[in-house]
């Protein structure tokens, strides 16, 4: 379990330190009014936010099958809007915990919170792809609100793969052992990549 979990961890970790690179040199080239590389470093930006943002569905899809067909279910904290700086990170979030409160009890609390995350993915990536495609189509530089909004998309993506490691920890935490090997077939199959430098 713990070579699985620090396989599946780094492999998340490495695509968003990438991602963390990608937005600083798009940055950084901005800054020296190389507005061209600028607008091909975030559409690269783009790209690879899609790509951790795939790859985090799918292990929020794995725990969600895993945990509805074998009745495996961690005890889990509902998400907290101080985590996340964007307004809708903020609002899914607010909910979730506004829900946890008054309605959920642990079954649900759980599959109830994996929901929110997947729809602060979603919506994200949908953020991202609107910013840099309207200022890739429009002026030939991009403000520096734009850059301060794809910070912002970044870290609230950061936060979304924290909560998904703590909630994947939590997983593996009430995971019983001959359902090991189970588990790891359906991450595996979701995300084949993942875990190949670590057999």
């Amino acid at each position: 379990m713990d070579q699985l979990f620090g396989a599946t961890r780094s492999e998340l970790e490495n695509s968003n330190v990438i991602l963390s690179v990608a937005l600083d040199e798009a940055i950084a080239l901005s800054e020296q009014e190389q507005f061209t590389f600028a607008k091909e470093r975030a559409v690269a930006f783009t790209e690879l936010f899609d790509r951790l943002a795939i790859r985090l569905r799918l292990v929020i899809l794995t725990i969600e099958e895993h945990g509805s067909h074998f009745g495996t279910l961690p005890n889990v904290t509902a998400l907290n809007a101080s985590n996340f700086r964007g307004v809708t990170a903020q609002r899914i979030s607010s909910k979730d915990n506004f829900l946890a409160k008054i309605l959920f009890g642990g079954r649900s609390r759980f599959f109830h919170k994996l929901q929110a995350l997947r729809e602060i993915i979603e919506e994200l990536q949908d953020e991202t792809h609107a910013i840099v495609k309207d200022v890739s189509d429009g002026v030939p530089l991009f403000p520096d609100r734009v850059w301060r909004e794809l910070e912002v998309l970044g870290y609230d993506l950061n936060s979304c793969l924290g909560e998904i490691t703590v909630v994947l920890k939590s997983f593996f935490c009430a995971l019983p052992v001959e359902e090991l090997a189970a588990f790891r077939l359906k991450l595996e199959t979701q995300v084949p990549d993942l875990l190949k430098r670590n057999p």
